[in-house]
Protein backbone atom coordinates (compact mmCIF):
# COMPACT_ATOMS: atom_id res chain seq x y z
CA UNK A 1 0.00 0.00 0.00
CA UNK A 2 1.36 3.39 -1.01
CA UNK A 3 1.80 6.42 1.17
CA UNK A 4 -0.74 8.37 -0.89
CA UNK A 5 -3.45 5.80 -0.23
CA UNK A 6 -2.83 5.97 3.50
CA UNK A 7 -3.10 9.77 3.66
CA UNK A 8 -6.33 10.26 1.73
CA UNK A 9 -8.76 8.52 4.14
CA UNK A 10 -7.25 10.29 7.10
CA UNK A 11 -7.77 13.65 5.44
CA UNK A 12 -11.40 12.85 4.71
CA UNK A 13 -12.01 11.77 8.30
CA UNK A 14 -10.66 15.02 9.65
CA UNK A 15 -12.87 17.03 7.34
CA UNK A 16 -15.98 15.07 8.29
CA UNK A 17 -15.28 15.39 12.01
CA UNK A 18 -14.77 19.12 11.87
CA UNK A 19 -17.87 19.64 9.79
CA UNK A 20 -19.98 17.68 12.24
CA UNK A 21 -18.60 19.64 15.17
CA UNK A 22 -19.22 22.99 13.55
CA UNK A 23 -22.79 22.25 12.55
CA UNK A 24 -24.03 20.51 15.70
CA UNK A 25 -22.28 22.24 18.60
CA UNK A 26 -24.07 25.62 18.42
CA UNK A 27 -27.49 23.95 18.44
CA UNK A 28 -26.55 21.84 21.47
CA UNK A 29 -25.24 24.91 23.30
CA UNK A 30 -28.41 26.87 22.58
CA UNK A 31 -30.62 24.08 23.84
CA UNK A 32 -28.48 23.63 26.93
CA UNK A 33 -28.53 27.37 27.67
CA UNK A 34 -32.33 27.53 27.32
CA UNK A 35 -32.81 24.49 29.55
CA UNK A 36 -30.44 25.88 32.18
CA UNK A 37 -32.15 29.28 32.29
CA UNK A 38 -35.55 27.62 32.53
CA UNK A 39 -34.40 25.46 35.43
CA UNK A 40 -32.82 28.50 37.09
CA UNK A 41 -36.08 30.49 36.94
CA UNK A 42 -38.07 27.54 38.21
CA UNK A 43 -35.59 27.08 41.04
CA UNK A 44 -35.94 30.74 42.09
CA UNK A 45 -39.73 30.52 42.12
CA UNK A 46 -39.61 27.30 44.10
CA UNK A 47 -37.27 28.62 46.78
CA UNK A 48 -38.49 32.21 47.27
CA UNK A 49 -41.10 31.80 50.00
CA UNK A 50 -43.03 34.48 51.91
CA UNK A 51 -40.28 34.67 54.53
CA UNK A 52 -38.27 36.86 52.15
CA UNK A 53 -40.75 39.66 52.80
CA UNK A 54 -38.84 40.21 56.05
CA UNK A 55 -36.65 42.46 53.89
CA UNK A 56 -39.56 44.60 52.69
CA UNK A 57 -40.97 44.96 56.23
CA UNK A 58 -37.55 46.13 57.42
CA UNK A 59 -37.23 48.65 54.60
CA UNK A 60 -40.77 49.94 55.10
CA UNK A 61 -40.34 50.40 58.84
CA UNK A 62 -36.98 52.10 58.33
CA UNK A 63 -38.57 54.52 55.84
CA UNK A 64 -41.31 55.27 58.39
CA UNK A 65 -38.66 55.96 61.06
CA UNK A 66 -36.82 58.42 58.80
CA UNK A 67 -40.09 60.16 57.97
CA UNK A 68 -40.95 60.54 61.65
CA UNK A 69 -37.48 61.86 62.52
CA UNK A 70 -37.61 64.39 59.67
CA UNK A 71 -41.06 65.56 60.76
CA UNK A 72 -39.82 65.91 64.34
CA UNK A 73 -36.84 67.91 63.14
CA UNK A 74 -38.94 70.25 60.99
CA UNK A 75 -41.54 70.74 63.73
CA UNK A 76 -38.98 71.53 66.42
CA UNK A 77 -37.02 73.79 64.08
CA UNK A 78 -40.13 75.87 63.33
CA UNK A 79 -41.28 75.90 66.96
CA UNK A 80 -39.09 78.31 68.90
CA UNK A 81 -40.71 77.33 72.23
CA UNK A 82 -39.92 73.63 71.82
CA UNK A 83 -38.96 71.79 75.00
CA UNK A 84 -36.90 69.25 73.08
CA UNK A 85 -33.27 69.18 74.32
CA UNK A 86 -30.85 71.04 72.07
CA UNK A 87 -28.50 68.04 71.49
CA UNK A 88 -31.44 66.15 70.04
CA UNK A 89 -32.31 69.08 67.79
CA UNK A 90 -28.72 69.27 66.54
CA UNK A 91 -28.69 65.57 65.69
CA UNK A 92 -32.04 65.68 63.91
CA UNK A 93 -31.06 68.74 61.86
CA UNK A 94 -28.04 67.00 60.33
CA UNK A 95 -30.17 64.19 58.86
CA UNK A 96 -29.91 64.40 55.05
CA UNK A 97 -33.23 65.37 53.52
CA UNK A 98 -32.69 63.19 50.42
CA UNK A 99 -32.21 59.91 52.31
CA UNK A 100 -35.89 59.43 53.13
CA UNK A 101 -37.34 59.65 49.56
CA UNK A 102 -34.50 57.49 48.21
CA UNK A 103 -35.07 54.89 50.92
CA UNK A 104 -38.81 54.91 50.28
CA UNK A 105 -38.31 54.43 46.52
CA UNK A 106 -35.87 51.58 47.17
CA UNK A 107 -38.39 49.98 49.52
CA UNK A 108 -41.11 50.28 46.90
CA UNK A 109 -38.91 48.77 44.18
CA UNK A 110 -37.91 45.77 46.29
CA UNK A 111 -41.47 45.18 47.49
CA UNK A 112 -42.81 45.27 43.92
CA UNK A 113 -40.09 42.85 42.80
CA UNK A 114 -40.77 40.40 45.62
CA UNK A 115 -44.52 40.64 45.04
CA UNK A 116 -44.23 39.91 41.32
CA UNK A 117 -41.95 36.94 41.92
CA UNK A 118 -44.30 35.54 44.55
CA UNK A 119 -47.28 35.96 42.22
CA UNK A 120 -45.41 33.86 39.64
CA UNK A 121 -44.73 31.32 42.39
CA UNK A 122 -48.47 31.14 43.02
CA UNK A 123 -49.08 30.33 39.35
CA UNK A 124 -46.25 27.87 38.72
CA UNK A 125 -45.78 26.33 42.19
CA UNK A 126 -49.18 26.57 43.82
CA UNK A 127 -48.49 23.30 45.62
CA UNK A 128 -45.63 24.98 47.51
CA UNK A 129 -47.78 28.01 48.34
CA UNK A 130 -50.47 25.69 49.68
CA UNK A 131 -47.83 23.94 51.79
CA UNK A 132 -46.89 27.34 53.29
CA UNK A 133 -50.53 28.03 54.05
CA UNK A 134 -50.81 24.72 55.91
CA UNK A 135 -47.55 25.07 57.81
CA UNK A 136 -47.64 26.43 61.37
CA UNK A 137 -44.59 28.66 60.68
CA UNK A 138 -44.90 29.47 56.99
CA UNK A 139 -48.53 30.64 57.21
CA UNK A 140 -47.58 33.54 59.47
CA UNK A 141 -45.31 35.05 56.83
CA UNK A 142 -48.26 35.35 54.44
CA UNK A 143 -49.15 38.45 56.51
CA UNK A 144 -45.75 39.99 55.69
CA UNK A 145 -46.47 41.28 52.12
CA UNK A 146 -49.63 43.15 53.22
CA UNK A 147 -47.93 44.51 56.32
CA UNK A 148 -45.10 45.78 54.12
CA UNK A 149 -47.52 47.59 51.82
CA UNK A 150 -49.30 49.21 54.77
CA UNK A 151 -45.96 50.42 56.19
CA UNK A 152 -45.04 51.95 52.84
CA UNK A 153 -48.48 53.56 52.64
CA UNK A 154 -47.96 55.23 56.02
CA UNK A 155 -44.46 56.42 55.13
CA UNK A 156 -45.40 57.70 51.67
CA UNK A 157 -43.56 61.01 51.05
CA UNK A 158 -45.96 63.44 49.33
CA UNK A 159 -47.89 61.65 46.63
CA UNK A 160 -50.97 60.51 48.56
CA UNK A 161 -52.15 62.14 51.77
CA UNK A 162 -54.37 60.43 54.35
CA UNK A 163 -58.13 61.04 54.18
CA UNK A 164 -58.06 60.91 50.38
CA UNK A 165 -59.76 58.40 48.08
CA UNK A 166 -56.52 56.82 46.76
CA UNK A 167 -55.21 56.34 50.31
CA UNK A 168 -58.53 54.86 51.42
CA UNK A 169 -58.66 52.53 48.41
CA UNK A 170 -55.13 51.26 49.01
CA UNK A 171 -55.88 50.73 52.69
CA UNK A 172 -58.80 48.47 51.82
CA UNK A 173 -56.76 46.58 49.22
CA UNK A 174 -53.99 45.84 51.74
CA UNK A 175 -56.20 45.30 54.81
CA UNK A 176 -58.80 42.89 53.44
CA UNK A 177 -56.27 40.03 52.97
CA UNK A 178 -55.16 40.53 56.58
CA UNK A 179 -58.77 40.20 57.80
CA UNK A 180 -59.23 37.07 55.66
CA UNK A 181 -56.08 35.51 57.12
CA UNK A 182 -57.28 36.52 60.60
CA UNK A 183 -60.48 34.57 60.11
CA UNK A 184 -58.52 31.53 58.98
CA UNK A 185 -55.74 31.51 61.58
CA UNK A 186 -57.46 32.95 64.64
CA UNK A 187 -60.54 30.83 63.92
CA UNK A 188 -58.43 27.67 63.76
CA UNK A 189 -56.87 28.43 67.12
CA UNK A 190 -60.12 27.74 68.95
CA UNK A 191 -62.13 25.56 66.54
CA UNK A 192 -59.76 23.02 64.96
CA UNK A 193 -58.26 20.27 67.09
CA UNK A 194 -55.08 19.96 65.05
CA UNK A 195 -54.60 23.73 65.08
CA UNK A 196 -55.11 24.59 68.74
CA UNK A 197 -52.91 27.50 69.77
CA UNK A 198 -51.18 25.33 72.38
CA UNK A 199 -49.99 23.05 69.56
CA UNK A 200 -49.00 25.56 66.86
CA UNK A 201 -47.89 28.60 68.86
CA UNK A 202 -44.41 29.87 68.03
CA UNK A 203 -42.77 33.33 67.94
CA UNK A 204 -43.59 33.79 64.24
CA UNK A 205 -47.31 33.71 65.16
CA UNK A 206 -46.85 37.31 66.31
CA UNK A 207 -46.48 38.43 62.67
CA UNK A 208 -50.23 37.93 62.29
CA UNK A 209 -50.84 40.30 65.21
CA UNK A 210 -48.36 42.80 63.78
CA UNK A 211 -50.35 43.08 60.55
CA UNK A 212 -53.51 44.03 62.46
CA UNK A 213 -51.72 46.74 64.44
CA UNK A 214 -50.09 48.28 61.37
CA UNK A 215 -53.49 48.35 59.67
CA UNK A 216 -55.04 49.94 62.77
CA UNK A 217 -52.49 52.75 62.76
CA UNK A 218 -53.07 53.43 59.06
CA UNK A 219 -56.85 53.56 59.63
CA UNK A 220 -56.45 55.95 62.57
CA UNK A 221 -54.38 58.31 60.42
CA UNK A 222 -57.31 58.50 57.99
CA UNK A 223 -59.66 59.35 60.84
CA UNK A 224 -61.39 55.96 60.65
CA UNK A 225 -61.32 55.36 64.41
CA UNK A 226 -63.96 52.62 64.34
CA UNK A 227 -61.99 50.56 61.81
CA UNK A 228 -58.79 51.29 63.71
CA UNK A 229 -60.29 50.15 67.02
CA UNK A 230 -61.65 47.01 65.32
CA UNK A 231 -58.25 45.94 63.96
CA UNK A 232 -56.50 46.99 67.16
CA UNK A 233 -58.90 44.86 69.22
CA UNK A 234 -58.43 41.82 66.98
CA UNK A 235 -54.67 42.15 67.23
CA UNK A 236 -54.35 42.83 70.95
CA UNK A 237 -56.81 40.20 72.19
CA UNK A 238 -55.04 37.49 70.27
CA UNK A 239 -51.65 38.92 71.23
CA UNK A 240 -52.49 38.62 74.94
CA UNK A 241 -53.51 34.98 74.51
CA UNK A 242 -50.49 34.28 72.34
CA UNK A 243 -48.10 36.06 74.69
CA UNK A 244 -49.31 34.07 77.70
CA UNK A 245 -49.05 30.82 75.73
CA UNK A 246 -45.50 31.53 74.58
CA UNK A 247 -44.48 32.93 77.97
CA UNK A 248 -45.59 29.76 79.74
CA UNK A 249 -44.35 27.19 77.26
CA UNK A 250 -41.76 29.03 75.15
CA UNK A 251 -42.66 26.55 72.44
CA UNK A 252 -40.55 28.38 69.86
CA UNK A 253 -37.42 26.87 71.38
CA UNK A 254 -38.69 23.39 70.40
CA UNK A 255 -40.76 23.95 67.26
CA UNK A 256 -38.32 26.31 65.54
CA UNK A 257 -34.93 25.39 64.09
CA UNK A 258 -31.90 27.23 65.45
CA UNK A 259 -31.57 29.30 62.26
CA UNK A 260 -34.96 30.92 62.89
CA UNK A 261 -34.25 32.09 66.42
CA UNK A 262 -33.89 35.76 65.37
CA UNK A 263 -37.71 35.83 65.20
CA UNK A 264 -37.67 35.94 69.02
CA UNK A 265 -37.19 39.70 68.51
CA UNK A 266 -40.88 39.79 67.55
CA UNK A 267 -41.63 39.61 71.26
CA UNK A 268 -40.95 43.33 71.61
CA UNK A 269 -41.97 44.34 68.07
CA UNK A 270 -45.68 43.80 68.77
CA UNK A 271 -45.99 45.95 71.94
CA UNK A 272 -43.91 48.66 70.22
CA UNK A 273 -46.30 48.72 67.26
CA UNK A 274 -49.28 48.54 69.61
CA UNK A 275 -48.10 51.67 71.43
CA UNK A 276 -47.87 53.50 68.09
CA UNK A 277 -51.30 52.28 66.99
CA UNK A 278 -52.99 53.31 70.21
CA UNK A 279 -51.21 56.68 70.09
CA UNK A 280 -52.75 57.30 66.67
CA UNK A 281 -56.20 56.21 67.86
CA UNK A 282 -56.19 58.26 71.07
CA UNK A 283 -54.39 61.27 69.59
CA UNK A 284 -51.52 61.27 72.10
CA UNK A 285 -48.87 59.00 73.56
CA UNK A 286 -50.90 58.50 76.71
CA UNK A 287 -50.53 56.15 79.67
CA UNK A 288 -51.63 53.05 77.74
CA UNK A 289 -49.13 53.74 74.98
CA UNK A 290 -46.36 54.25 77.54
CA UNK A 291 -47.22 51.00 79.29
CA UNK A 292 -46.87 49.11 76.02
CA UNK A 293 -43.62 50.94 75.26
CA UNK A 294 -42.14 50.03 78.65
CA UNK A 295 -43.17 46.40 78.11
CA UNK A 296 -41.33 46.36 74.79
CA UNK A 297 -38.23 47.84 76.46
CA UNK A 298 -38.30 45.11 79.12
CA UNK A 299 -38.65 42.34 76.53
CA UNK A 300 -35.85 43.87 74.45
CA UNK A 301 -33.54 43.96 77.49
CA UNK A 302 -34.47 40.35 78.32
CA UNK A 303 -33.46 39.15 74.86
CA UNK A 304 -30.22 41.09 74.38
CA UNK A 305 -29.02 39.93 77.80
CA UNK A 306 -29.06 36.33 76.48
CA UNK A 307 -26.82 36.35 73.40
CA UNK A 308 -26.18 32.59 73.59
CA UNK A 309 -29.77 32.05 72.46
CA UNK A 310 -28.79 33.37 69.01
CA UNK A 311 -25.31 31.84 68.82
CA UNK A 312 -26.23 28.99 66.46
CA UNK A 313 -28.26 31.23 64.16
CA UNK A 314 -25.31 33.61 63.65
CA UNK A 315 -22.80 31.04 62.36
CA UNK A 316 -23.85 31.43 58.71
CA UNK A 317 -25.78 34.20 56.99
CA UNK A 318 -29.45 33.47 56.50
CA UNK A 319 -32.44 35.52 55.40
CA UNK A 320 -33.80 35.05 58.94
CA UNK A 321 -31.24 37.64 60.11
CA UNK A 322 -33.59 40.32 58.79
CA UNK A 323 -35.85 39.50 61.74
CA UNK A 324 -33.46 41.59 63.85
CA UNK A 325 -34.13 44.77 61.90
CA UNK A 326 -37.82 45.67 61.88
CA UNK A 327 -38.47 44.92 65.60
CA UNK A 328 -35.62 47.30 66.47
CA UNK A 329 -37.00 49.90 64.06
CA UNK A 330 -40.47 49.68 65.58
CA UNK A 331 -38.98 50.07 69.03
CA UNK A 332 -37.14 53.15 67.73
CA UNK A 333 -40.43 54.52 66.34
CA UNK A 334 -42.10 54.07 69.72
CA UNK A 335 -39.14 55.71 71.48
CA UNK A 336 -39.39 58.69 69.10
CA UNK A 337 -43.07 59.17 69.96
CA UNK A 338 -42.24 58.81 73.64
CA UNK A 339 -39.48 61.44 73.38
CA UNK A 340 -41.86 63.86 71.68
CA UNK A 341 -44.42 63.42 74.45
CA UNK A 342 -42.13 63.43 77.48
CA UNK A 343 -39.59 66.00 76.20
CA UNK A 344 -36.78 65.13 78.59
CA UNK A 345 -33.08 64.45 78.26
CA UNK A 346 -33.41 60.80 79.26
CA UNK A 347 -36.18 60.15 76.71
CA UNK A 348 -34.22 61.96 73.98
CA UNK A 349 -31.07 59.97 74.74
CA UNK A 350 -33.05 56.73 74.68
CA UNK A 351 -34.49 57.63 71.30
CA UNK A 352 -31.05 58.42 69.86
CA UNK A 353 -29.52 55.20 71.18
CA UNK A 354 -32.29 52.92 69.89
CA UNK A 355 -32.58 54.76 66.55
CA UNK A 356 -28.81 54.59 66.07
CA UNK A 357 -28.79 50.87 66.90
CA UNK A 358 -31.64 50.29 64.47
CA UNK A 359 -29.77 52.11 61.71
CA UNK A 360 -26.53 50.21 62.34
CA UNK A 361 -28.30 46.84 62.27
CA UNK A 362 -30.15 47.83 59.10
CA UNK A 363 -26.95 48.92 57.29
CA UNK A 364 -25.16 45.78 58.47
CA UNK A 365 -27.92 43.54 57.12
CA UNK A 366 -27.90 45.34 53.78
CA UNK A 367 -24.14 44.78 53.47
CA UNK A 368 -24.36 41.13 54.50
CA UNK A 369 -27.19 40.56 52.03
CA UNK A 370 -25.31 42.16 49.14
CA UNK A 371 -22.18 40.13 49.93
CA UNK A 372 -24.17 36.88 50.17
CA UNK A 373 -26.53 37.22 47.22
CA UNK A 374 -25.62 33.76 45.81
CA UNK A 375 -26.54 32.19 49.17
CA UNK A 376 -29.95 33.82 49.52
CA UNK A 377 -32.04 31.15 47.78
CA UNK A 378 -30.76 28.19 49.74
CA UNK A 379 -31.86 24.62 49.25
CA UNK A 380 -31.62 23.95 52.99
CA UNK A 381 -33.76 26.92 53.99
CA UNK A 382 -35.20 26.35 57.48
CA UNK A 383 -38.75 26.89 56.22
CA UNK A 384 -38.42 24.91 53.00
CA UNK A 385 -36.67 22.11 54.87
CA UNK A 386 -39.86 21.34 56.80
CA UNK A 387 -41.65 18.36 55.39
CA UNK A 388 -45.44 18.22 55.39
CA UNK A 389 -46.69 19.83 58.55
CA UNK A 390 -47.52 17.02 60.97
CA UNK A 391 -50.34 19.16 62.38
CA UNK A 392 -52.09 19.58 59.02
Amino acid sequence: MSITELQQPSIQLVIDSSTTTISKTPRINRNLSYTTSKKSLSSILARLHAGYFRISISLGSQALLWKMLRQTSNHDHSNSTSDMPSPLLNVLHILPSTVFPLLWCLSLLILISLSLIYILRCFYHFRLVKAELLHHVGVNYLFAPWTSWLLLLQSIPIFIAPKTVPYLTLWWVFSIPIIVLDVKIFGQWFTTEKRFLSLVANPTSQISVLGNLVGARAAAQMGWNESAICMFTLGMVHYLVLFVTLYQRLSGGDSLPALLRPVFFLFFAVPSMASLAWSSISGSFDTRSRMLFFLSLFLFASLVSRPTLFKKSMRKFNIAWWAYSFPLTMLALASAEYAQEVKGHAAAALMLIISGLSLLVFIGLVLFTVLNVPKLLRENDPILSFAKDPMA
